[in-house]
């Protein structure tokens, strides 16, 4: 039976076998943990159960950015693909995967996929690049192989494209980037498509988020619901260092985690646990890693964990939709705001083209917030008070707001050697 359906005793139970093997593991092939273990006197043999994690300190990205080759612990013959994840200046991180590595991979994408209702036989295009060293398109690919599930790697971008797709190979499952499903239905109206007469009755979002913290529909997920009310929609939270997703089920519960692959903590600002369904930082511990594994690793995300069981009847927790990011936090005006709030006004504004949220630090060392808009058309009242009022109504505070046209919008978003959009842009020194 699979574990995420058993007791949360046999859970916990099982995942600390898996932990006390990983450390045992680390201890005795990373540099870069064998040094912290000696520096705080840390023998991993009495770390037994998943309360003992607190006794190790954390890492950040910090860490892997400085010491990036001290995570290695195999020899680099042994990496069979390397991929990389931002650091902290900026500049890419290597991470490597052994062949392991990656059948964990695709075993980690099979039972997200399964967890969203794939069955082989379904037919998914991907609407992901798997070039330019990305984890994430490589893993999704390798996932629906592994469970026998057919796959047209169309890659992202190009409406016309992926609709040439739709129309010829008929894949019942299509998996992208949520915003980028309105720019599909908008391209499908302007060239006679009917889109709710295709194929497809499934979407897989990555990257942003489709629900809110009560686990509704947010106002982009609520656009995509309106103008595609045939299709099911599934949210997702994944990234690199955790090398692991967590997709809802039918029921849109948040994310499930799966066991047997990482064990998840939520901290508050004092690195302490949060009450369960409370925001904190999401901090990961990766089993059954070997090229590059980590222990609590903080990877800078606002979340909740929930710990009831799902209507499914899956008795892991699972996460919230993401809050925000630690350090993309916005005080505004005397307001303490996170990006995906802004993004959420602007989702929901059906004249709002693309965008991109710039914050700053001012002189005085106050946040500032300026949203680029590009309109895919022009309404027939003014744009930028609507927007104002629209920001003020959600938030009790209004950004600064410009108006350029939607391809100037798109270089700063799509800039040339990025592999996803990044509508938000962080210039203060604490940005990510």
């Amino acid at each position: 039976m699979d574990i995420e359906f058993k007791s949360p005793q046999e859970i916990k139970e099982y995942q600390e076998g898996l932990l006390r093997s990983q450390l045992e593991y680390i201890a005795a092939h990373s540099p870069f943990y064998g040094r912290m273990f000696a520096a705080h006197g840390i023998d991993v043999r009495k770390i037994r159960h998943l309360e003992d994690l607190s006794l190790i300190p954390f890492t950040d990205k910090n860490d892997l950015s400085t010491y990036n080759r001290d995570f290695l612990c195999c020899p680099v013959e042994k990496v069979a693909d390397f991929v990389t994840t931002s650091g902290t200046t900026g500049r890419p991180v290597n991470f490597c995967c052994t062949d392991r590595d990656l059948e964990r991979l695709a075993y980690n994408e099979q039972k997200s996929f399964e967890c969203a209702g794939l069955r082989p036989g379904d037919r998914l295009q991907l609407m992901v690049t798997m070039d330019k060293r990305f984890m994430a398109g490589l893993a999704y690919f390798m996932g629906v192989r592994k469970m026998g599930v057919g796959v047209i790697r169309v890659g992202n971008g190009i409406p016309e494209l992926q609709w040439d797709s739709i129309r010829e190979l008929r894949p019942d499952t299509i998996m992208c980037v949520p915003s980028f499903i309105l720019r599909l239905v908008q391209y499908a109206k302007e060239h006679g498509i009917d889109h709710r007469a295709s194929s497809i009755r499934r979407i897989i979002g990555i990257g942003e988020a489709l629900r809110d913290h009560n686990l509704e529909l947010n106002l982009l997920g609520r656009r995509i619901q309106d103008e595609w009310d045939n299709v099911r929609l599934f949210s997702t939270y994944s990234s690199t260092e955790m090398s692991a997703t967590f997709s809802e089920c039918e029921y849109g519960m948040g994310g499930h985690v799966h066991p047997e692959l990482i064990i998840v903590e939520i901290v508050g600002e004092d690195g302490q646990p949060v009450p369960d369904g409370q925001p904190g930082e999401v901090v990961v511990t990766t089993l059954g890693v070997e090229g590059m594994p980590l222990l609590r690793f903080r990877t800078g995300d606002i979340a909740a964990k929930y710990t009831d069981r799902c209507r499914c009847g899956r008795y892991s927790y699972r996460l919230s939709p993401l809050y925000g990011r630690r350090h993309n936090m916005i005080k505004l005006k005397g307001t303490t705001l996170y990006p995906p709030a802004i993004k959420d006004v602007l989702d929901g504004t059906d004249y709002v083209g693309n965008f991109a949220i710039i914050i700053s630090s001012n002189d005085t060392g106050t946040d500032e917030v300026l949203v680029k808009v590009g309109l895919s058309r022009r309404p027939e009242f003014d744009a930028v008070k609507d927007l104002k009022d629209r920001f003020r109504s959600r938030l009790r505070v209004t950004p600064e707001i410009e108006l350029l046209p939607m391809d100037e919008i798109a270089g700063l978003t799509l800039p040339a050697k990025s592999r996803k959009p990044m509508t938000i842009i962080d210039k203060r020194k604490n940005g990510q």
